[in-house]
């Protein structure tokens, strides 16, 4: 089985029980997830099986969208409601101060990542540093909010949705916007609602893929990977030089057809516009039956040359 999941991801699980649970599921080993969720958090959580699993980093690196409840007034060690009380304050400003914070953080910040998380110093990863009591020091890193919408807002509640880039911890924004609005601020709950083309609308929770499966009907659920790619160009490889494909080689552009199925070969002029393209020139490559071998891109040194980017066989 070779494709994506979107997998809803209940409370209670960490995205490791996830992975081993859909290999007790589907019996495959090849498996990975594509971005930590909290085990307290739900939502979206992407999961490539067989050959998808080359696709795991470029998932990771793809905006995300959640829906976050910020609770004025809390401190807490983990920056959302599981960790130690640290502080308790009164929310004293108003709703208008309040939304005018949360806004304040669209943008590029440097975020300090929370002490409570999986990244690793000096080989431990920090919420085994923070179990033991030790912290260490961290060095902010950037990221960047790209947009937050006040969904509701009933003091000290404020429910709100963002978009960020990765790398971004949600529990650590609601720590910062209580910290500028002077009261503290805890993350109550999290719902990521989007990974790239992945939503919330399509993600299936755990039970539901185990009857579908019990069910053959995995086309239900299983998302092909070239579905990822859809804004590159498709081309189809001539059959003289499918094997040089398949063994991961690079090929002349004159093995190729135009994407819009004419049978004269690629120019070198048109492999020269698409390094211009959005897209860095990669073109998606199938065969003349319509299978999925992976994307090419130009070459670096050989305008008439294409190398492969990332294969799928």
């Amino acid at each position: 089985m070779n494709g994506i999941i979107n997998v809803y991801k209940e409370k209670g699980y960490t995205s490791h029980d996830v992975v081993a649970r859909l290999r007790g599921i589907l019996h495959q080993k090849k498996i990975g997830h594509t971005g930590t969720l909290d085990p307290e958090a739900e939502g979206v959580l992407p999961v490539c099986v067989g050959n998808a699993t080359k696709v795991c980093d470029l998932l990771t690196d793809k905006r995300k969208e959640y829906e976050a409840v910020l609770l004025l007034g809390i401190t807490t060690d983990t920056q959302d409601m599981t960790g130690r009380v640290l502080e308790e304050k009164e929310a004293e400003a108003d709703e208008d101060t309040i939304v005018s914070v949360i806004r304040s953080f669209i943008g590029k910040q440097m975020q300090i990542p929370p002490m409570y998380s999986a990244l690793k110093v000096g080989g431990k990863k920090l919420y085994e540093l923070a179990r033991e009591g030790i912290e260490v020091e961290r060095k902010p890193r950037p990221v960047t909010i790209y947009d937050i919408n006040i969904v509701e807002t009933d003091l000290p509640r404020v429910r709100f949705r963002v978009e960020c880039s990765k790398g971004t911890y949600i529990r650590t924004l609601c720590h910062d916007i209580g910290q500028k609005a002077g009261c503290g601020g805890v993350m109550e709950s999290l719902i990521r609602t989007r990974v790239d083309v992945f939503s919330l609308d399509r993600a299936r929770k755990l039970s539901e893929i185990e009857e579908l499966i019990a069910g053959g009907r995995t086309e239900e659920f299983l998302m092909p990977v070239d579905r990822l790619f859809e804004t590159y160009p498709a081309w189809t490889v001539k059959n003289e030089a499918l094997k040089a494909v398949m063994n991961g080689n690079c090929i002349s552009v004159d093995m190729f057809y135009h994407e819009d199925g004419v049978t004269s070969a690629v120019t070198e002029r048109k492999m020269k516009e698409l390094c211009f393209r959005k897209n860095d020139g990669r073109v998606r490559v199938y065969d003349d039956t319509g299978r999925f071998y992976g994307l090419y891109e130009p070459h670096s040194e050989h305008a008439d040359i294409c190398r492969p980017y990332k294969m799928f066989l």
